[in-house]
Formats: structure tokens, sequence, C-alpha cells
């Protein structure tokens, strides 16, 4: 028992911290999105799957010796790959759709070991069955979900703050070979075991399987569909996406390490009102505002839903003689319900559909399961499932009416809506990313020039280059609305990086920002970044970094890796302009480390906004050579010093901390 738990534990430890380690590696590679621990997680989910299936071809199709032998080469070959460091020539050389490159460097890179790893949860139970003959070892699969709720916390709170990303690499391969020699135990221990009176089965009837399919899709879909929807609405909080992830591990450690845990009557009656207060913050979009209740109502939602969907697993699951079969279906809802949010629904649909879709799903799921106890209940449960279904189709048509245009693709969904703004009779067209505002311009022509939100003539990219001499080459890392073309004149050349095409076809379409400005203007497409490290000195004499992801400049672009590209690109003289605007982090001691690091001069220049003006708050950090570049360019009293502090080390493309910077 302690053998096989061991390897279980250490497998799925080992399992759940590579795919943070390999999205961290790869971050800068594809520009920082949120939707690469998308393309990591169904990409992983897959590799389950074939894990699970190359199980149960060991264990009904070989017999004891021979599946030892198979799995043993199988360790062995896994060896080849470590250690498990994306090679470079996987970086992406333009604007091309990165989820299949992704996934293609994900297999390259470490395929073989994770496909290893996926099977030691059920090929571990087998043998175990095998030696100890009727005793279920399903238990041990709450050992897995265990550690990996151990891995989920202890990355961004241990590993990510102290070990650099390529080290990470390192000390999990040397883990891996450890595993791989604690398994070959096993598998030669599983090898003499003998085999019991009851062959393994093929699974049950089809309705029996599509019912694990079912709840297990559920729950998945609802972890990464309340995941999207809070990280795109509540930008402002950092490891969000924690919350979720370990209170669907917690569920599965629950459900199938202790049958006490799940009773039944019990969130029957608690799952409907769940139910009911998610959709309320749907109906009534205004309540995302309040932060703190919205993250315990979808957290508090996932985890009932949970515990309802693997806790009828958890009583469903067969005699152990068709426990791989069992895993198989289970491992293909789970994967089913990922590839729905990331692959499907971006095609499907042109917003976040996906939530109120899989809370009626789950309240469809609940009638049935409430049909065989109680027609009361099932009524219950009908009703709730009417209220979700009415829910999901009042906020699509919300969604679209409110939006003149919106679009969907691998970097989020995106929508153009009009307002009117707080000046009398004016009317606002904004870009919005969740709750991300990429950029306002005003409708009327007379206003139509004035630049807004973090770009106004008060704030630090206005205030420098609202001050610079023409002709004058001005680069600017993000699109946006285009904003930032209002401040070039005739004799100017402004460049913009765009990662994202969506953006910079609403850009031109739908705003005029691009259009009216009388500049040479020029929009590269592909991550910024990348593009500056392919290309011959700019020679800029204003870099201005302005990407967002997830309400705040992506980590890969505040490392010191990027700052020697900015760096050379701009002039001797040049400056450095950074939106480093963010309610969750406080980013002004990381580019202080940078700017001491590279021995130039900086300033934060912080500005409150103006309502009447359609400008907001912003954080411009602005960095230069010479001294008398900033204070020619940025008013007395209008700044502050960066002063660096002395939790924040200088960020590499190695290594980062957030949990250093929270506000």
């Amino acid at each position: 028992m302690i053998l096989y738990a061991a390897a279980i534990f250490l497998g799925a430890f080992l399992l759940f911290q590579l795919e943070p380690i390999l999205a961290k590696l790869i971050h800068p590679w594809f520009g920082g999105s949120a939707a690469i621990w998308t393309v990591c997680l169904v990409f992983f989910q897959t590799g389950l799957v074939a894990g699970y299936m190359y199980v149960h071809w060991l264990a009904t199709r070989l017999r004891p010796r021979a599946q030892s032998l198979a799995h043993l080469t199988l360790l062995g070959l896994s060896l080849l790959s470590l250690p498990v460091i994306p090679a470079p020539a996987w970086k992406p050389e333009g604007a091309e759709q990165p989820a299949l490159r992704i996934a293609g460097l994900l297999a390259a890179t470490a395929g073989l070991p994770y496909f290893v790893l996926a099977t030691t949860s059920p090929l571990m139970q087998h043998w175990r069955w095998r030696r100890n003959g009727p005793q279920a070892p399903y238990r041990l699969y709450a050992v897995a979900n265990l550690a990996s709720l151990c891995a989920l916390l202890a990355y961004p709170f241990l590993i990510e703050p102290h070990i650099p990303a390529g080290r990470q690499a390192q000390l999990w391969s040397w883990a891996y070979a450890a595993y791989v020699l604690l398994a070959a135990v096993a598998a030669v221990r599983g090898g003499r075991a003998p085999v019991p009176p009851t062959a393994a089965g093929t699974g049950g009837h089809w309705p029996e399987r599509w019912a694990w399919v079912a709840l297990a899709a559920l729950p998945s879909l609802l972890l990464v569909a309340s995941t999207n929807f809070l990280t795109e609405n509540i930008a402002s909080v950092p490891f969000l996406w924690l919350a979720p992830l370990s209170l669907y591990l917690l569920s599965f450690v629950l459900c199938f390490g202790w049958d006490r845990c799940y009773v039944p009557g019990l969130y029957f009656r608690l799952q409907p009102l769940a139910l009911i207060a998610a959709a309320y913050f749907l109906w009534e979009p205004r309540l995302i505002a309040h932060h703190r209740a919205a993250i315990a109502v979808y957290s508090a939602c996932l985890f009932l839903c949970a515990m309802f969907a693997h806790g009828e697993l958890a009583r469903r699951k067969p005699a152990p003689c068709r426990l791989t079969s069992f895993y198989i279906w289970v491992a293909l809802g789970g994967a089913l319900g990922g590839l729905f949010v990331a692959v499907a629904a971006p095609l499907m649909f042109s917003g976040p559909f996906e939530l109120p879709l899989a809370l009626a799903g789950t309240g469809g799921a609940l009638a049935v399961a409430a049909f065989r106890r109680s027609r009361s209940m099932a009524a219950l449960a009908a009703a709730v499932t009417l209220f979700l279904g009415l829910t999901a189709a009042r906020y699509v048509r919300s969604f679209r009416n409110d939006a003149q245009v919106a679009v969907r693709n691998f970097y989020g969904s995106l929508r153009v809506i009009e307002f009117a703004s707080t000046r009398a009779g004016e009317r606002i067209r904004m870009l919005v990313h969740g709750t991300v505002d990429h950029g306002r311009q005003f409708s009327s022509p007379a206003l139509r020039r004035l630049p807004t939100t973090y770009y106004g003539p008060e704030s630090g990219i206005g205030l420098v280059l609202g001050r610079l001499p023409s002709p004058a080459r001005i680069g600017v890392i993000g699109l946006g609305t285009g904003t930032l073309a209002t401040y070039a004149r005739p004799a100017d050349y402004i460049r913009f990086y765009e990662l994202n095409p969506e953006v910079s076809r609403l850009a031109r379409e739908r705003f005029s920002f691009l259009a009216d400005c009388p500049a040479r203007v020029d929009v590269t497409a592909g991550d910024g970044r990348l593009s500056l490290e392919r290309e011959a000195p700019q020679q800029f004499d204003v870099l201005a970094v302005d990407a967002f992801s997830a309400g705040s400049i992506p980590v890969h672009l505040l490392s010191r890796e990027a700052f020697a590209i900015y760096f050379r690109h701009l002039r001797h003289d040049g400056v450095l302009a950074l939106n480093i605007t963010s309610a969750g982090l406080e980013l002004a001691p990381v580019v202080a480390r940078a700017a001491d690091a590279f021995a130039v001069h900086g300033v934060l220049v912080r500005h409150p906004g103006s309502p009447e003006q359609e400008t907001c708050f912003s954080s411009w950090a602005l960095l230069a050579r010479d001294a008398s570049r900033l204070s020619d360019r940025v008013p007395a009293g209008a700044a502050a010093p960066l002063r660096t502090h002395p939790r924040v080390r200088l960020w590499t493309d190695d290594y980062s901390n957030l949990l250093a910077v929270l506000k």
C-alpha cells in the first residue's frame, strides 16, 4: 500500500507541476496571453485520457509479466525526453494561430513523461487490486487528487517566488527520474501479482458510461468557464484562478477518500440555491462590481456542483475489475469540458456564453438525478433549470444588444460599445475585453481627436509625447484603439505592435484615431517583444509599453531581457514609458529594479484622471539614460522618484514573483 500510494502521490504531484512550469517558460514566446493556460490545460487533459486508455489496454490485453515489461520499457524511453526545457525553435515567427504551435511544443518537450505520469493512478490502483483481491483501491484516487492539490498550492507560494523557471524544469527532471525508479519497483512487483478470478471488464453498459462522462464533464466545464469569466471580469485580483481549481480538486479528494463526505440529500437542496445565486449575477451584470461577493458565489457554486457530480461518480463507481474502464470515461468527460471552453466556444460564440450554458447543463443534470429520489425534488430542479435557461438566453441577448460589435478568438472576447459621456451631449465609443478598457473615443468630429483613458495630456505618456520635438519616431507595444496616434504630427513616424489581429481590425474599422493621424503610421502584427527582438534597432525617441493582459502589463514585458530589447531600440536620449496601471499589483518597484540594473534614471507619474475628459487613473513609469530628458518633459511636482522595495528582486524571464508586488 505504501509503495503504490507513494508512487501515486509523487506522480500526481509532478504531473500537476509540469503545466505551470512549461507555461511559465513559454509565456514570453506567446505574448503572455491567459489563453496559454487554457491550451495547456486542454493538452494535459487530453494526455490524461490517452494515458488511461493505455492502462486499460495493459489491464485487459496483457498478462501481468507482459504488463510489467511493457511499462518498464515505457519508463525507460521517457527518460530520453529529459530535461523538459522547450527548444527555442518553437518560438512563433509572426501572428499565426498559436494554439496548435503550443500543443506541438508541449508534445515534443514533455509529451512522453506526461503520458507516463498520467498512467500512474489507474495503473497502481489496478496492480494493488490484483495483489489484494476484493479490497477496493479507489481511495488511492483521493491520494492522487490530494497530491495535485498540494502541487497547485505549492507552485505560486513556495516554488515560483524562490526558484527560477529554468531551474524548476531541471529539478522537475531529477524528481521525475526518482519517480521512474519508484514506478519501476512497483512495475516489477505488479508483474509478480496473481491474476484475480474476475478478469478486467469492459466498462458496463452505454447508459452507465455516458453517465460517467456527463458527471465528469459538467464540473470540468463549469471550472474552466467560471475561471475564465471571473478572470476577465474581475481582472484586478491576482491568483484568482487558484480558488476554483483548488475547490475542484478538493471535491475529488472528499468524494473518493471518504464516502460520508457526500450526503446526497444535502447537496440536492443546496445546489439549486447556488445555481440561482450564480445565475443572478448574470441576470444583473452590475453585481459583478462587488468582487468579493462574485468570487464567493461562483466559488461556492463550483464547489457544490463539483461535490454533487463527483459524489455521484463515487457512488456509481464499478467493481475494481472495471476500474481502468471507469477512469477512461471520467477522464474523457473532464477533457470534453475543457475542450468545449478552449476550442469549441471561441469558434461557436462571440462572447463568454459557455458559463450560463454550463449552469443550465448542471441544473439539467440535477433534475435528472433528482427524478430518481422524489418527484417534488425533480420538479424543483426542473424549475431551476428553466430559470437558468432563461438566464442564459437573456445574458446572450444583452451581451449582443449592448455591443455594436462582439468578436472572439484565441486571446479572448472583444466588444465595441457606445454610451453617453459625462460631458453633456456627447457619446463615447469604447473597446473592452471583459472589464479591461482598451480605449475610448468621442463620437463627435470636434472631440474625436482628444486622447482619453490612460493617455490624457496630464498622464505620464501625455507629458512625454506632448513635449516631444518634431520630427520624432515613436514606438508603441499594444495598439488598443490607437489613441496615442493623436499625439503624432505630420513629420513624425509612429509604429504600433499588436498581438491580437481582431484588435487591429476593430481599431481601423470602429475608431478613427489611426485614420485621423497626420503622421505615417505602421501596425506590426505579432507580439511586440518578439517583433522588436527580430528587428534592427528602430532608434525610437519614445517607446511606450502599453500591452495589457488580465488587468495589468504582462510579466514577460517587465523582465531584464525585455528591458534590454527596449533600450536597444531607443535613441541614446530616448524615453521608455511603461503603463503599469493595475488595481491589484504595485509594479513600480519592479521597474525600479530594472532601472538600477541598466543604470538609467526613472520617475513615476500617477494621474487621477478626469471624468469630464474621459480620462482615468493611470500610472506610468518613465525611464531615460539622460535625466534631463525626463526633467525637460515632466513638470516639477508631477512625478515621484521610482523606489525599489527589499522584497522585490530583479525580474527575468526565469524569475518573477507576483506575491511580492500584491497591493
